[in-house]
């Protein structure tokens, strides 16, 4: 009911005039326009936009993008997503009114893109159905359910020692050249026909190397169900630096619709000196190892939304598997130690077996997994238990050999037991195995099958298992993939198929 009093009336009109009088302020502030007062490689000083908030899109000449890193009494600090030679003193910026996006769509799948949601592949533009922002908050506490599920790599250290869960963070650390990204790749290679959705986010990679990994994916036919997201080592340092947020964004809009989803950061090393670089240009002051203070923040807000969501927001999950680069092992440097801090656990890469030709160069000891052996299969934990500490035994015990030590009968069981452990965990790159023939292989390790076979042979040996793996029946099969542990009959009925597979190979080791 309309109210005749006057001052009821003049109350409703005044209150009117407000909320129109703010409609036109907001649509002014968000046309604003600025004046570039310095430009450098990678940021640009504007001022005159009074009004712009912090990570606020920015539209410079030639079609360049930027987003409000600081802000000043009179000026603001703009990261460039574009080359600066064409900007000058004295152009002319307008505000964007909004906050940097980019599109989200199924159409992504198979698809080559930077940041900014551009192709980089030579095919259609990305249709622009929905967007979202780069920087979304981290799902709340009570939005997550535990983890669950395993997210099997196909690399058999991994799986069966240091396992990872949907849903988890899993730092992948090592030197260069120690096989950090191809531990990622074969884990996008083996994510075939499990209904996990991937997105590798290269950040200051060469364009060969991400044109190699691009090619493996094709190979393989798993581009089709991944999302590349590309940011070159020669491209400017703003592009780096939202590249892993823009892909999370991508995965979570997967996530949100009930997807189970992997993210590779490839890697994080480059993503910390681009932040650097960023910062001190825009002269904040450094800190630890000449990184700013916030590197730390950057990082943990980009990783807590990793995570597994509950089934009534959808059930979908988002595992991370951040790669950081050391030098000379340094996993104390003040980036590792941030990140280690951060994640759930570490796969190190060991440069020293990497050298000696033992790949994946996994150092099992150095390595942990804080979630994904909760939700590992139960057949891997009744089998491969004790698997960790016996090759931990062995390694000190190879090292007391290199002095001449004089061993005991049970000391050289130990030896010889260690190295087909070593060897059955060594695999070839992107050479994934399944859940069967590991738990196979791992059944033949810790039953002795594999002690009686030479050195050799163990590479045969070990294809013969997982060729009898193969003619597991139904039923079988089914268990050793499932939750469902093997009864004691139905392991002496596995044992007996390898050890008849094996057969050939037995000798007494001397």
């Amino acid at each position: 009911m309309i109210s005749n009093n006057p001052a009821d009336i003049f109350d409703s009109t005044i209150s009117e005039m407000k909320v129109a009088r703010e409609a036109f302020s907001l649509q002014m502030k968000s046309r604003e326009i600025g004046t570039i007062t310095s430009v450098s490689m990678g940021i640009a000083i504007v001022s005159g936009l009074t009004g712009a908030g912090l990570e606020e899109l920015i539209i410079f000449p030639e079609g360049i993008y930027g987003i409000v890193f600081y802000l000043d009494e009179t000026e603001v600090g703009v990261v460039l997503l574009g080359e600066f030679e064409n900007l000058h003193v004295g152009d002319k910026v307008e505000r964007s009114g909004r906050v940097l996006d980019i599109a989200v769509s199924e159409e992504l799948l198979g698809r080559v893109i930077d940041p900014l949601g551009r192709p980089l592949d030579g095919n259609a533009p990305i249709y622009d159905k929905e967007r979202w922002p780069i920087e979304r908050p981290a799902p709340h506490i009570m939005d997550r359910d535990p983890v669950t599920v395993p997210l099997q790599t196909g690399i058999k250290v991994i799986d069966a020692l240091i396992p990872i869960g949907r849903g988890q963070r899993e730092l992948i650390i090592g030197d260069r050249q120690t096989g950090k990204t191809a531990i990622a790749v074969g884990t996008i290679l083996n994510q075939h026909d499990t209904g996990v959705l991937c997105i590798y986010c290269a950040i200051g990679q060469r364009a060969s190397s991400i044109a190699k990994t691009v090619a493996i994916l094709k190979e393989n036919d798993a581009l089709s169900y991944t999302v590349v997201v590309v940011a070159e080592g020669n491209d400017p340092p703003g592009l780096a630096y939202i590249a892993p947020y823009a892909a999370t964004s991508i995965a979570e809009y997967f996530m949100h619709n009930g997807h189970d989803v992997m993210i590779v950061y490839d890697d994080l090393t480059h993503h910390a000196r681009s932040y650097r670089e960023l910062s001190l240009l825009l002269r904040r002051p450094p800190g630890r190892e000449a990184f700013p203070g916030d590197i730390f923040y950057i990082h943990s807000r980009l990783l807590e939304r990793a995570t597994h969501l509950r089934s009534e927001l959808g059930g979908g999950s988002l595992t991370a598997l951040p790669i950081i680069e050391t030098e000379a092992q340094n996993i104390s440097a003040y980036i590792p130690t941030n990140l280690i801090s951060i994640t759930d656990g570490q796969i190190y890469l060991s440069p020293s077996l990497f050298e000696l030709g033992i790949l994946p160069a996994v150092d099992v000891g150095n390595s942990v997994s804080r979630v994904g052996g909760k939700v590992q299969l139960p057949n891997y934990q009744a089998i491969a238990g004790d698997l960790k500490l016996s090759y931990a035994q062995f390694e000190e015990l190879e090292t007391f050999l290199r002095f001449g030590t004089r061993m005991d009968e049970n000391t050289r069981k130990i030896i010889e037991h260690g190295k087909r452990i070593r060897i059955c965990l060594k695999q070839s790159e992107f050479g994934t195995v399944s859940v069967s023939e590991q738990i196979m292989i791992l059944l033949a390790l810790v039953s002795g099958l594999f002690d009686q076979v030479p050195l050799e042979k163990m590479p045969e040996a070990e294809l013969a298992v997982k060729d009898a793996a193969k003619g597991l029946s139904r039923e079988i099969m089914a268990i050793l993939n499932s939750k469902t542990i093997f009864t004691a009959e139905e392991r002496e009925s596995i044992v007996s198929i390898i050890r008849e597979a094996l057969a050939i190979f037995k000798t007494e080791v001397k």
